[in-house]
């Protein structure tokens, strides 16, 4: 069983950046997918950018060219580098784990995750 802790939300202006991070503790994270999501009021969670076990990527639309997700398999740490930053980016962000075992595509569905962080806020400012 993984806990997950993310930090680095905070308030910025548009235009500003924010980096994500999401530290991992019980297992290591070599072996699963990870992912992050957010979700807005009254919204599902949707995914942002999610890693593999092989460090392959896949973003959503609204994240591609802007962000750009990460691991550091020694630390336990996974990050998202948000460049760019829209109105439309604020909400709870959430960095989710599901073990893998093998190079797979993260699955971009949340269902699909058994691992979960408390969240971190980020509001971005016109």
């Amino acid at each position: 069983q993984v806990q997950l802790v993310e930090s680095g939300g905070g308030s910025v202006q548009a235009g500003g950046s924010l980096r994500l991070s999401c530290a991992a503790s019980g297992d290591t994270i070599s072996a699963y997918c990870m992912t992050w999501f957010r979700q807005f009021p009254g919204k599902e969670r949707e995914r942002v950018a999610g890693i593999g076990t092989d460090g392959t990527s896949n973003y959503a639309d609204s994240a591609k060219d802007r962000f750009t997700i990460s691991k550091d398999n020694h630390k336990n740490q996974l990050y998202l580098q948000m460049n760019s930053l829209k109105p439309m980016d604020t909400g709870m962000y959430y960095c989710a784990a599901q073990w893998c075992g093998v190079p797979t595509t993260p699955p971009s569905r949340a269902g699909n995750y058994a691992y979960w962080g408390q969240g971190t806020q980020v509001t971005i400012s016109s």
